[in-house]
């Protein structure tokens, strides 16, 4: 199974924010280590090391980051990619039309995301952390 994972829940998983940490770690040990297929926007880098800069050090987001990068599939994002989003009405986040369009590229199964509502307009399912976790746990 493929799934992109979208920045809050990396934030959720790092952060350990309730209510959401204990699903968020299943996940990206899941990505990590077990049997999905985990894929981050490469934008979600810049954005999670930007957001971590008052519970980190600059070392410790770096060393984080290098490890999130060499574990999980880093979607490239190009002028086509963002112009694409730009372009299309529905799309009033730049942020979220990006999750969506990496997921769209790399023909992922799921986006994996606390925000469901932010994803009505998607070509690619969403899914709360929740949602995820009872698939995983029930195959």
């Amino acid at each position: 199974m493929k799934v992109l994972i979208d920045t809050n829940v990396i934030l959720d998983w790092l952060m350990a924010r309730e209510p959401n940490s204990t699903d968020a770690k299943f996940i990206m040990e899941q990505c990590l280590f077990g049997e999905v297929d985990g894929y981050v926007a490469s934008h979600s880098f810049s954005d999670l090391f930007f957001i971590l800069r008052k519970d980190y050090s600059v070392e410790k987001r770096k060393k984080l980051l290098s490890l999130l990068c060499e574990g999980m599939n880093v979607v490239p994002e190009d002028k086509d990619m963002i112009l694409s989003v730009l372009h299309r009405e529905e799309w009033r986040d730049l942020e979220d039309g990006l999750q969506m369009q990496c997921a769209k590229n790399e023909e992922v199964d799921y986006i994996i995301t606390q925000n469901l509502k932010d994803f009505r307009y998607s070509e690619i399912k969403a899914l709360s952390e929740k949602q995820f976790c009872e698939i995983i746990r029930f195959n």
